[in-house]
């Protein structure tokens, strides 16, 4: 590759890249082939001036509806804009108080891909974005099964992903950097970047993990590696089948002309999961609990990340109701 392309121009040789923000005015300058975003991002924009006029559209397109129902017509309503910028897909959250909900969820995605079908989006162009939780898992099988592509997210362990697969979901979201925050908070002042960064990272590893198991028994599930801290996470995860990125470190991707290589390759897989001894999980749902419930940090991080969103999806309810 080219020393004089910028490292994000090289990345996009070997790896999908999908811009992580509701701030589409922002991601026109990276290109990115897809975009995601969630009930936090989705605040952050909605309190910036810029975009007042499209919430207050919404408002007055809809007078008299209850906040908790008026968070729907945002959300699409910001799907719509990112959708006239990038090529391919967007990503948009149920409301993460659903999470242990299967059928709410269900009733909840089909929802917004109405909302969207009714605005000419083909379904296909959607990802309807639900937590790793088994509830979640079991909505996203009933929606594939329909022809509604889902993007499992707030996922921190291989059982998770293992799982999703089984349920055919269109791809996950592992999150890095939540990983690495954990184990960063956990080893305290044990924790050293020359040791524990870079390839070594917690987060990094966990995805790479993810990536073999999925290379190795042939399942058709995209990676979307998600939640990172650093522009070194990213690299040592180039040749994952896509990467969320928000707008700070694909600018700082922009202006390295670092060179990029291909870090995960789908022929190693067999060598990776043996090396690790890892072999083919069982998924039934009393093995998945048990298997989550035995991963703390995914099994914090998971209920961790649910409090949050379920915390913002309030928050924006209590702004519209303003």
């Amino acid at each position: 590759m080219n020393s004089t392309a910028s490292a994000l121009t090289q990345l996009k040789t070997f790896t999908t890249v999908v811009a992580d923000t509701g701030d589409f005015e922002r991601m026109k300058e990276f290109a990115p082939q897809d975009a995601t975003t969630n009930p936090s991002l989705i605040l952050k924009a909605a309190q910036q001036s810029n975009y007042q006029s499209l919430v207050n559209a919404v408002k007055a397109a809809h007078p008299g509806m209850k906040p908790g129902d008026l968070v729907d017509y945002i959300l699409v309503a910001f799907g719509l804009e990112i959708l006239k910028i990038v090529p391919g897909r967007v990503s948009t959250e149920v409301d993460a108080r659903l999470s242990f909900d299967t059928k709410a969820t269900v009733a909840k995605a089909k929802h917004l891909i109405k909302l969207y079908e009714s605005h000419g989006i083909d379904r296909k162009r959607i990802l309807i974005k639900l937590a790793g939780t088994w509830e979640g898992i079991a909505a996203a099988k009933e929606l594939e099964a329909e022809g509604i592509h889902c993007n499992m997210t707030l996922l921190f362990s291989l059982v998770q992903a293992a799982a999703c697969g089984a349920a055919n979901a269109k791809l996950i979201s592992p999150f890095v950097g939540r990983i690495t925050d954990w184990h960063k908070t956990k080893l305290a002042s044990n924790w050293s970047d020359a040791n524990n960064g870079g390839a070594n990272d917690p987060g990094v590893t966990s995805v790479k993990r993810i990536f073999h198991y999925y290379k190795h028994f042939g399942i058709a599930t995209e990676i979307m590696g998600a939640s990172f801290r650093n522009t070194s996470q990213i690299l040592e995860l180039a040749g994952c089948d896509l990467l969320t990125i928000s707008p700070e470190l694909l600018a700082e991707l922009q202006s390295s002309n670092a060179t990029v290589g291909k870090k995960l390759d789908a022929g190693n897989a067999q060598q990776a999961l043996s090396a690790e001894n890892i072999t083919a999980l069982k998924l039934d749902e009393s093995n998945f609990r048990l298997q989550l419930n035995n991963d703390a940090m995914a099994t914090e991080k998971l209920a961790e990340g649910i409090r949050n969103f379920c915390i913002d999806t309030e928050k924006l309810e209590a702004l519209l109701a303003q």
